[in-house]
């Protein structure tokens, strides 16, 4: 039986417990706090500003504000979502300001979505299924930037509507506007281009073509 998720007040609990520790300068906290929230705060960052190495950045920016702030958390909101709101003011303030990083190379590995891709399956699909990936990045990045924030912030992160208008200083009714607005231009952009895609999503080479002749010879007893 999966344990059960904990409850807010658990959250809470647990959240204030890293914040003292934190604050007492134990390093230990500081990991756990980093390593728990990371990929969230990527993601966020990642889907404001659509640019690898900037997103880096900027979590590295929030998590240096938000530590050298650690006092001023009350616990009101959980931790996740009190570095969420830092990451997201750290992005839209670049955004307004038009500043970009300048020659900070794209790294390659940090992706938006990751699919569970089996390292036992055959190169062609782990292929087909990046190349999936790729679309789904390319038609998130091209979402105008308000309904970019929402998307990422419902769909990749799977915050409730109410955690995405708090997140975002919005309304909720906001919230569903723009996300049933980002999700027709996602829907758009990939049936733009999933087709080609799809011709090698199921593909019939290497290890799988080999196999099935193989089998096919030794049945005419043609094999060796």
């Amino acid at each position: 039986m999966p344990a059960a998720a904990a409850s807010v007040p658990d959250v809470l609990s647990s959240d204030m417990q890293l914040v003292r520790r934190s604050l007492a300068r134990e390093a230990d906290a500081f990991r756990t706090i980093i390593k728990t929230h990371n990929q969230r705060l990527y993601r966020i960052a990642r889907g404001v500003v659509h640019n690898d190495a900037e997103a880096e950045d900027i979590v590295q920016e929030a998590y240096v504000s938000a530590f050298a702030n650690l006092g001023a958390f009350r616990g009101d909101a959980s931790l996740a979502t009190w570095l969420s709101r830092i990451v997201i003011n750290e992005a839209l303030g670049r955004l307004r300001k038009g500043r970009r990083t300048v020659a900070m190379p794209e790294n390659p590995e940090a992706q938006i979505i990751r699919f569970p891709l089996n390292p036992s399956d055959d190169p062609e699909r782990s292929m087909a299924q990046r190349q999936i990936l790729g679309l789904v990045e390319r038609a998130t990045d091209s979402l105008p930037d308000d309904y970019r924030t929402v998307f990422v912030a419902r769909v990749i992160e799977g915050l409730s509507i109410e955690e995405t208008a708090d997140l975002l200083g919005v309304r909720p009714e906001t919230v569903k506007t723009r996300l049933h607005r980002a999700r027709a231009l996602v829907r758009k952009a990939l049936d733009d281009e999933i087709g080609p895609v799809l011709l090698d999503a199921f593909p019939f080479a290497g290890r799988r073509c080999e196999r099935l002749t193989e089998a096919v010879m030794k049945r005419l007893g043609l094999e060796g």
